[in-house]
């Protein structure tokens, strides 16, 4: 699906699950720059989290991808998450190592196609650190409309999408 960039958007499954927690583990001081840190807890019980995800996911509150290289190396996650009333919040976060080429954007476009293609989605929302700068280019080119910032210890701008008309 994103060849251009030597990934492909798939699924999440349980075959997923090694190559995910790498990816986690490799760039966990790179997501903490600009998000909150998972925690030990997280690498310590990923194998029942990642469980848990697949249940949601099944039962639809959740729709949870990632972007796999041809060697099945995970480069990033892009997920749909509290899906209720044909709306979603956007998450997504790519390796350190794939960044500033443009796969963000392309990954974001796609999952927005999905979204209202596969999943009948009418709306998404997402956040990005206000001082994240590189995500927030990321939803405003991909046509996400800001609408909020906050205020606290990691402020956050808002932003939201119609997918009518898709």
């Amino acid at each position: 699906m994103l060849s251009e960039y030597g990934v492909t958007l798939e699924r999440l499954t349980a075959d997923h699950a090694d190559a995910l927690l790498a990816f986690e583990r490799e760039n966990r001081s790179y997501f903490a720059l600009s998000i909150a840190d998972r925690g030990d807890e997280f690498f310590e019980h990923f194998a029942e989290i990642l469980d848990a995800r697949l249940v949601e996911q099944a039962e639809g509150v959740c729709q949870f991808h990632v972007l796999v290289e041809p060697s099945g190396a995970v480069v990033g996650r892009v997920n749909l998450v509290d899906v209720e009333d044909r709306s979603a919040e956007l998450g997504y976060r790519l390796a350190e190592r794939v960044t500033g080429r443009g796969l963000a954007t392309a990954a974001v476009r796609a999952i927005v196609r999905i979204a209202a293609s596969d999943y009948a989605l009418k709306q998404l929302t997402a956040g990005a650190a206000r001082a994240n700068v590189a995500s927030w280019t990321v939803l405003e080119r991909t046509g996400f409309q800001r609408i909020a910032e906050t205020e606290g210890p990691r402020p956050q701008v808002a932003y939201e999408l119609s997918l009518e008309g898709l």
